[in-house]
C-alpha cells in the first residue's frame, strides 16, 4: 500500500483543547555508550525515557519516530551530544519541549585497600536533560558504610554500623565524570565500599570506619563541602540514606544547594 494513503491519525485535530506535558515512550532497554575516564567509553545498558510536548490541537505523537532518534545516536550517549538528541527530538517531532534520560548501571575496576584484589563495582547513575535549559543533571547512587558515633562513645567496645546509599545528583553546563562524584561520596562516609575482600581488607575496613564515625547528617555535609568546592556545579542535592542495622528503620538526611549565584559573584571579580 502507497504510505500516502494511510490515514495519519495521530495528526488529526483534537476538540478537547487540553495540551499534553510529556508525551513520549518510557523505559526503553538499549545498549548504549557512555564516558569513561580511564578506558574513554564504557559500553552498558540504559533503561531509556524520552518525552515531548504536546500542543492541544493534535490528537497524539508519532511515537516509532523516538526510536528513530534514539537509533541515530546508537554508536555514543553522553553529555558531549545530550543536546543534539534533543533537537533531534524538537525538530522530527515538531513540538516546542523535549525531555530525554536514561539510568544506567556504571562499572568502575576497583582495588581492594590492602590486598590489590581487583573487581569491578557497580554505581546506578542518572543523566537527565530538557530543551528548556542548557545544563544537564546527572545522579550518581554510591553504596557506602557509615559507623555511629554515638554507638561508639557510649559503648564499651564496638559500634553498630550501616550500609548507605549517598545520592549526589548535579546540574552543571560542562562535562563533570562520573569518577568524580563517586569519589566525593565515598569520601564523605565513614569508608567505601568493595566488590571483593580478603580478610586483611575486612581488618583494614572495620578498623578505618571505626576511626571516622559519621552520622547520616556528617555524610551529607562533607559532601556539600566538596561539592561546593567543584568547578562547573551549577546546582546539587545530595541525600543519604543509611539502613540501620539495630533499628526497624533507616536514617535519612538531605542537603540542596544553588550555586549559581555563587558562580557569578566569582566571575564578576575575576573579570574586574
Amino acid at each position: 500500500m502507497n504510505k500516502k494513503y494511510l490515514r495519519d491519525i495521530q495528526s488529526e485535530y483534537d476538540d478537547r483543547n487540553l495540551p499534553i506535558n510529556k508525551v513520549g515512550v518510557k523505559d526503553i532497554s538499549y545498549p548504549v555508550v557512555v564516558l569513561d575516564r580511564a578506558d574513554g567509553i564504557q559500553h552498558t545498558v540504559a533503561r531509556v525515557n524520552m518525552y515531548v510536548n504536546l500542543p492541544h490541537q493534535f490528537r497524539g505523537t508519532h511515537m516509532s519516530r523516538f526510536i528513530e532518534i534514539l537509533n541515530k545516536h546508537r554508536n555514543g550517549i553522553s553529555t558531549l551530544n545530550i543536546r543534539k538528541i534533543l533537537k533531534d527530538m524538537l525538530d522530527e517531532l515538531d513540538s516546542g519541549q523535549a525531555h530525554f534520560e536514561i539510568v544506567f548501571p556504571y562499572f568502575i575496576t576497583k582495588s581492594a585497600p590492602v590486598s590489590k584484589e581487583q573487581a569491578k563495582m557497580e554505581y546506578t547513575c542518572v543523566l537527565s536533560a530538557s530543551s528548556e535549559n542548557d545544563y544537564y543533571t546527572l545522579e550518581v547512587r554510591v553504596p557506602v558504610l557509615s559507623l555511629c558515633p554515638c554507638s561508639k562513645e557510649i559503648s564499651a567496645y564496638g559500634a553498630h554500623n550501616q550500609r548507605s546509599i549517598l545520592s549526589v545528583k548535579i546540574q552543571a553546563e560542562e562535562k563533570i565524570w562520573i569518577e568524580d562524584i563517586i569519589s566525593v561520596a565515598e569520601k564523605s562516609a565513614s569508608s567505601d565500599i568493595y566488590s571483593i575482600l580478603k580478610r586483611e581488607d575486612e581488618k583494614f575496613i572495620t578498623e578505618k570506619s571505626y576511626e571516622n564515625p559519621v552520622f547520616v547528617e556528617d555524610i551529607v555535609r562533607n559532601a556539600a563541602v566538596s561539592l561546593q568546592e567543584m568547578d562547573g556545579i551549577l546546582w546539587f542535592s545530595v541525600e543519604s540514606e543509611n539502613m540501620e542495622s539495630i533499628h526497624n528503620h533507616s536514617a535519612y538526611a538531605q542537603i540542596e544547594m544553588d550555586l549559581r549565584a555563587k558562580n557569578q559573584n566569582k566571575n564578576t571579580k575575576e573579570n574586574r
